[in-house]
């Protein structure tokens, strides 16, 4: 049996349709997404952070649909919106703190955007990668100890503690001595504490009683 002609015209038509729908329906679902992340940064210049994890919230499952550039202004804003929050929650209890909750995804998120502008760099600014670097420095001392960036151990000791050999030093424990300048860190109960026999950093004469 032959098919009309009209019958097969109308075939071939069809294919091209479907793909144009499917494309402008792709297109104005990328704008959306485009629009939204705009929104919440918005809302994260003006302060509006609890507006702006909303919408980072929804559209986390969309992050494919964005850029390298895009992805990482998404992680790097969601990232420090959290970071605001932390600074802005009321402390909790050991067993539930938000403050600390905020910093983890906070730490998370801006990880993620120093990986991706590393991998493809041009999505952040100068600006913008200074304070992402701050704010991670601040961030990895809950998980380190003092890691990329040292705390102070001993505010009042002249000087800055140094990194004993084999990782960063824990903060000190009442009745161990502080981090002395010349790099060691004596244990406890050792030489140096309270009642013991003295410490002397290496490099430092000894001194007579």
């Amino acid at each position: 049996m032959r098919r009309s002609s009209r019958s097969v015209f109308g075939s071939a038509l069809v294919g091209p349709i479907v793909l144009g729908l499917a494309w402008a329906l792709a297109s104005t679902g990328c704008n959306t997404y485009r629009q939204d992340l705009d929104r919440a940064r918005a809302h994260y210049t003006a302060n509006e952070y609890e507006k702006a994890l909303a919408l980072f919230r929804v559209l986390e499952h969309d992050m494919d649909s964005f850029s390298e550039a895009e992805k990482t202004q998404y992680a790097y804003t969601r990232g420090m919106t959290d970071y605001r929050l932390a600074s802005l929650a009321n402390p909790g209890t050991s067993v539930a703190d938000p403050r600390k909750a905020f910093r983890d995804n906070s730490r998370h998120w801006l990880a993620i955007a120093a990986a991706i502008d590393k991998k493809t760099p041009g999505g952040l600014s100068e600006d913008e990668k200074q304070r992402l670097n701050d704010a991670l420095t601040d961030l990895n001392r809950d998980v380190y100890g003092g890691g990329d960036a040292l705390p102070d151990l001993d505010a009042g000791a002249p000087g800055s503690g140094a990194v004993p050999p084999g990782g960063p030093a824990a903060p000190p424990s009442p009745g161990v001595a502080p981090v002395v300048p010349g790099g060691a860190l004596p244990p406890p109960g050792g030489p140096g504490a309270p009642g013991g026999s003295g410490f002397t950093a290496p490099g430092t004469p000894a001194t007579k009683p």
